[in-house]
């Protein structure tokens, strides 16, 4: 159970209750706002550890509720919104939301974002990532599955090792290109598609079916996190 405090800025009050019901069964304190000015006024006041946004708000878009925000902290914003477009999700992501979920969303999936976005905030992400048989070692720079080790190429391995920095959340295409490259420039996606399709067939049981590296389509990629 968590005590963490979740502020939930959504203008439809059957979303909100349902969400406050929902998080506090798993112990979070849930605060809540309706608008995108009371929900900026209320991380201000709040201190939450998260922030759970909708794009449709009646007077700022959460996109632009998202690029304010980040003027001034950098707590994890997860965007829960019916806009399911790859324009939407990028726009969102680029302005600084830390992740996706497109509704009708699943509990279980919200809560495993939660989680993640928590682990971030809190800096306990461990020096060694585990998902299932396969381990990265950051420390050492090592990557195994079963035990044997995985000779990745320097971009292979900085391209993991952003996807285990933001393991369980979305991390875009433009963020890689920008990390692992230093480059942003949306002609350069054939070259990170590339590096990640010689990536999966490196540490995925079957490349063509991932059960690690798992794309969000138009958007990014995400690390699935057991």
């Amino acid at each position: 159970m968590s005590s963490a405090r979740i502020l939930v800025i959504d203008d439809e009050q059957p979303v909100r209750r349902f969400l406050r019901v929902a998080l506090a069964s798993q112990g979070y304190l849930v605060v809540e706002a309706s608008t995108g000015q009371e929900g900026i006024s209320a991380v201000a006041t709040n201190k939450p550890d998260v922030v759970i946004l909708d794009l449709g708000l009646p007077d700022l878009d959460g996109t632009e509720v998202t690029r304010l925000l980040r003027e001034w902290t950098r707590i994890p914003i997860i965007i829960l919104s019916v806009r399911g477009s790859e324009n939407d999700k990028i726009a969102a992501l680029d302005a600084g939301a830390d992740d996706y979920l497109t509704k009708p969303f699943g509990v279980g999936e919200l809560l495993a974002r939660l989680r993640a976005a928590l682990r971030r905030a809190t800096g306990d992400n461990e020096p060694v990532f585990i998902s299932g048989r396969l381990k990265v070692d950051l420390v050492h720079r090592i990557v195994s599955m079963s035990e044997n080790t995985v000779q990745l190429t320097p971009t292979e391995y900085g391209l993991l090792r952003v996807l285990v920095v933001h393991a369980g959340m979305v991390v875009t295409h433009r963020q890689l290109l920008r990390e692992v490259w230093g480059i942003a420039y949306p002609g350069e996606s054939h070259m990170l598609h590339v590096n990640i399709s010689n990536l999966r067939h490196k540490i995925e049981p079957d490349p063509t079916r991932p059960q690690f590296i798992i794309t969000e389509p138009g958007v990014g990629y995400r690390l699935r996190v057991d």
